[in-house]
């Protein structure tokens, strides 16, 4: 059957990864909607709500490198992927038996480790499985677009409803369910892909590489740039942007629920949007527009006085720039490393940027914050913007249709 078909396998692929994917920030954002529900019961402040969400970035950036390197070495991706799947939905049954801060702080570490690598592995298995004139397209809906639909919209829904009729313990079990049906339909249904080491292969003939190496492919460290700076603007802007809504702004809480909506369907509508605007004009100069177009967003809240509508549709414009992230952290290194290598790269570019942006970036603007005002984190926000749509300029281009067929793609020297 043609790959270009509704029902191909590739199409399956992208399906599951994306589901996969996608439950991982069902359950990891499941905390902060049941957060007015579990922490007058286990009397959590906020020091220590912060440290759960912390916590699991930290893990979570450390299995992203760890393990999906090990998943290069050993050649073996579905079954770390099933396993990490299993654990982390586990997880979430765990965490909705915690009676204290430190067993759910345990459980939200353990899920962190087990998360991290669902990304990379899967990545690496839809570049295997790929077409190349839909590889961009393809990572961008497992990354961005069922993430987009399960996190912003259906987690909050689904979750609140639950934790309001039963009880947020009842609504950490729901949202393991979902993670052991998919577990279980990629045991079924995906192969392992056939990737090749290449001749030249480092590390004793098992599929490893010299960090050292790695990092001489230009675009990988580019990308982790990249990654560093464009999750820093992701997550600075989705902790601080509510409250300053209401508090700075005066907005009520309803109109700012509304604001914050639209961020969701950009985020689903930049996820095939983005992505397929770079398979047919190229990584980079897609990457580098719509980066700039992230500026609007912060600028937006600080400086724009005009009517709610209008407002909510920059914001929802400048969000766009959330399709870009399936391109520095998937497509674009697995188009630049031999195919052996590129569940160890995106780990490393997805773990680095979790560490820089998901663990210190929100820190670091909340102190700018009580130091010099609350606007200083929008102001950071657009600057990191900024400074990642130039980096995105330095991107060596990958895309099939602009540099021809992919040809294998040898390390560069250590000399």
């Amino acid at each position: 059957m043609s790959k270009s078909r509704i029902f191909s396998y590739e199409n399956l692929v992208m399906i599951l990864m994306g589901l996969a994917f996608g439950f991982v920030f069902f359950d990891r954002l499941a905390l902060s909607f049941l957060a007015p529900f579990l922490v007058p019961e286990l009397q959590l402040n906020n020091t220590q709500l912060g440290m759960l969400a912390s916590a699991l970035a930290l893990t979570w950036a450390i299995a992203g490198y760890g393990v999906g390197a090990l998943s290069d070495y050993l050649g073996n991706r579905k079954v770390l992927l099933v396993t990490a799947i299993v654990v982390f939905s586990a997880c979430s049954v765990i965490s909705g038996l915690a009676t204290s801060f430190l067993m759910l702080l345990g459980a939200r570490l353990v899920m962190g480790l087990a998360e991290g690598p669902v990304l990379p592995i899967a990545q690496s298995i839809m570049a295997a499985e790929s077409s190349e004139h839909r590889r961009g397209f393809n990572m961008g809906v497992l990354q961005n677009f069922l993430s987009s639909l399960l996190s912003y919209f259906a987690a909050p829904l689904i979750l609140v409803a639950v934790g309001a009729a039963y009880g947020w313990r009842e609504a950490f079990y729901i949202a393991g369910i979902p993670g052991f049906i998919v577990a279980l339909l990629i045991a079924l249904f995906i192969r392992e892909p056939k990737v090749v080491a290449p001749a030249s292969a480092h590390g004793g003939g098992h599929n490893t590489i010299p960090l050292k190496v790695m990092l001489g492919y230009r675009n990988i460290w580019i990308c982790t740039i990249i990654s560093c700076l464009m999750v820093a603007w992701l997550l600075i802007q989705l902790t601080f942007l509510p409250i300053y809504l209401v508090q700075t702004r005066g907005l009520s809480p309803g109109e700012m629920s509304i604001a914050m909506s639209a961020l969701g369907v950009a985020a689903a509508v930049s996820s095939i949007l983005v992505p397929a605007l770079s398979d047919r004009f190229g990584r980079r100069p897609i990457l580098a527009v719509f980066a700039f177009v992230g500026v609007l967003s912060p600028l937006t809240t600080v400086l724009f006085n005009g009517p709610l509508p209008v407002m909510i549709v920059l914001i929802g414009l400048g969000f766009l720039a959330i399709g870009c992230f399936s391109l520095f952290m998937a497509t674009v290194p697995s188009e630049t490393i031999p195919p052996a290598y590129v569940a160890t790269a995106l780990g490393f570019i997805m773990g680095v940027g979790e560490i820089a942006g998901g663990f210190a970036g929100p820190g670091l603007a909340g102190i700018a914050a009580d130091a010099f005002g609350p606007s200083i984190p929008m102001w950071i926000a657009a600057c990191l913007g900024f400074v990642a749509a130039l980096f995105c300029l330095m991107v060596d281009e990958t895309a099939p249709r602009i540099v021809g067929a992919s040809k294998p793609i040898q390390a560069p020297s250590l000399a």
